[in-house]
């Protein structure tokens, strides 16, 4: 079976179908190339989505990140982006070894194909030229016997006439003679072209254009088995990566199979864990004993005696109740709301009232109401401070040392800070070693370069190291101080020691109190004494001991006298002019100062105030103080 024999007269239906191999070469070639565009964009799209779902640098999501669960998760996606990256896999062997390959191979087939037909086009032409010289040569031979028959004829009518001279009769003579000699020569020639044709015809049809023709067939036959070869490196391409996508899929599975609830939920503990111990029972307060003070029989003394009537619950557990405030909630204590402020005296003169107005705290109100008031007040300074640290941590500054976190919370933060310094010790030291080997290289070789030149610069390293390690040292006190090492100071681990509730009440409680107990209370000033403890002091709290007074936001005149027999409190005459320096808040009180070592509290009602125009609000009084 030979295109050669069989096909020997299909000349340009061979050109058409050998052009029509090609076109379905580089359309296979096209396919492929769009495949391998198809898998890049598939790789790039799923390298985009594993990006997208990756937990951020120095974020706490990255925190979040430490669960089996999650952990899980951000094993996915990174086997996500080795799965993508087999796909690019797939794509770039496709291009090589197929399109790439393919291409090159359609290059040479096309010029192949170009020479195989040019020797075709070429033998074609040969042997038409061939038969044109044999149809020459025949019309040549056939022109030559027609004049050859003539001539003859000719002379044989002059011979027979009588009349012609007998030269005129050798003249017709000869004459036919040399005709018949052409036409002798043109058969000659005839027989000759004609014998030659046949021979160019017969290598032709049985040499020339089978030879030609067969390997166009082999041509042909080399492109479809290179397609075919092709379509199989397709399948292995794709079949060599299975095994890899695989181990993918196997490894998601496994983190999948590592999640551990159990772990999960220790962790949560261990994130979230104060370390403070759960409050205790709260006592009752007995308020059926008589009060200490004389009780006014006018009608301001009974309608604020109705609200005595309603028991109060303080005690220890007021103090156990705060470190469990939430910090956000810090801002709403400059602002909560209080009780109407007590109505003045009914006479001109407020003697009707021997003890002046009750204080505006008549009712148990929520803890934050109580801390509102204690912050404000001067005796209690630490209070004040506390405050003014919630302010801070508001404002985004928290305390060196930690101390607005639980202990244990805060034993971790302390720990990683230890850490972080003892890095940047050790880079800093491994800085000077290198500065020292080459101080020496400079000293042995002062061509090299000026000893001298890294002194400034190992200075300021031995400068940098000492000063890290203070900071180290005084944050391993703290976190000593955090895990029992050190006497605790802080008011948290007197929580978890146990003083705290041997304490009959806390610092804050104290506070409160003395805040609570304002000139006419519940609560006697001997009894506020008699129950107050020391809170003891802080390392944060040493930074306050320098307070600046507030600021005046305007003046007061006094409509009635008072008398100020409470702590917290001052007196005031009729018609005295005094500063204000503390807006009512609600409470029915307002803070006042005669000079810079009397101020105090005086009831609202008992005074006329003046506010300058650009005061501000007490919050932004002590945001600037404590700024």
């Amino acid at each position: 079976m030979s295109w050669g024999t069989e096909l020997w007269d299909q000349f340009d239906n061979l050109e058409k179908h050998t052009q029509w191999g090609i076109d379905v070469l580089e359309k296979y070639i096209k396919f492929v190339k769009e495949r391998t565009e198809i898998e890049l964009s598939y790789a790039k799209q799923l390298r985009n989505l594993s990006k997208k779902y990756q937990p951020k640098k120095n974020s706490k999501e990255e925190e979040e990140y430490r669960y089996t669960s999650t952990k899980a998760f951000l094993a996915t996606l990174n086997e996500m982006n080795d799965y993508a990256g087999q796909h690019e896999v797939i794509s770039e062997n496709m291009t090589s070894l197929i399109t790439g390959e393919l291409t090159r191979y359609v290059q040479e087939l096309k010029q192949e194909r170009k020479s195989h037909f040019h020797d075709g086009r070429k033998a074609q032409q040969h042997i038409e030229t061939c038969w044109k010289q044999l149809e020459a040569s025949k019309r040549r031979f056939e022109r030559d016997c027609k004049e050859a028959d003539r001539a003859q004829q000719y002379f044989e009518k002059m011979d027979a006439d009588i009349n012609v001279t007998k030269a005129d009769v050798e003249k017709a003579r000869q004459q036919a003679q040399l005709r018949h000699q052409m036409a002798e020569d043109s058969k000659a020639e005839y027989c000759s072209t004609l014998q030659k044709f046949n021979s160019e015809q017969h290598d032709h049809y049985y040499t020339h254009i089978p030879n030609i023709f067969q390997k166009i067939q082999e041509m042909e036959e080399r492109r479809i088995v290179r397609i075919g070869e092709s379509m199989k490196t397709f399948a292995d391409v794709d079949r060599q990566v299975i095994p890899i996508i695989g181990k993918c899929l196997d490894e998601i599975t496994k983190a999948a199979e590592s999640i551990d609830h159990k772990n999960d939920s220790q962790m949560v503990i261990e994130a979230f864990k104060s370390g403070f111990e759960p409050p205790g029972d709260v006592d009752f307060e007995d308020f059926t004993q008589p009060m200490k003070r004389t009780v006014s029989e006018s009608s301001l003394s009974n309608s604020r005696g109705d609200g005595k009537s309603e028991p109060k619950f303080g005690g220890k557990s007021k103090g156990k109740l705060w470190p469990f405030i939430k910090k956000n909630k810090l801002m709403s204590l400059l602002t909560s709301p209080h009780q109407p402020p007590p109505p003045p005296p009914a006479s001109a003169s407020p003697s009707a009232v021997p003890n002046g107005p009750q204080s505006p705290k008549q009712q148990k109100e929520p803890l934050s109401h109580r801390f509102n008031e204690f912050m404000t007040s001067k005796p209690k300074i630490h209070c004040f401070r506390s405050l003014k640290r919630g302010l801070s941590l508001k404002l985004g500054a928290g305390p060196e040392d930690f101390s607005n976190l639980p202990p244990e919370q805060r034993r971790k933060k302390l720990q990683q800070k230890v850490d972080e310094l003892n890095k940047d010790i050790q880079k800093e030291m491994d800085q000077r070693d290198a500065l020292t080997k080459m101080k020496d290289v400079y000293i042995k070789n002062p061509q090299m370069g000026d000893p001298a030149s890294v002194d400034h610069r190992l200075a300021e390293l031995g400068q940098n190291i000492e000063k890290l390690r203070l900071e180290v040292q005084k944050f391993e006190g703290w976190l000593a101080e955090v895990e029992g090492r050190l006497p605790m100071r802080t008011e948290q681990a007197r929580r978890q020691s146990g003083l705290y509730e041997a304490q009959n009440t806390s610092a804050v409680n104290s506070c409160a109190q003395d805040r609570e107990s304002s000139p006419d209370g519940s609560y006697t000033e001997e009894q506020s004494q008699e129950t107050e403890m020391k809170v003891p002091a802080t390392d944060f709290d040493d930074e306050f001991d320098d307070e600046e007074p507030l600021p005046t936001i305007g003046t007061c005149k006094a409509l009635y006298t008072f008398e100020g027999q409470n702590e917290g409190t001052i007196s005031v005459a009729e018609g005295e002019m005094l500063y204000v320096i503390e807006e009512d808040k609600g409470d029915g009180w307002t803070r006042i100062r005669r000079n810079e070592d009397e101020e105090g509290y005086v009831p609202t009602s008992y005074v006329e105030v003046y506010l300058d125009k650009n005061a501000k609000d007490v919050y932004k009084s002590l945001q600037k103080i404590s700024e």
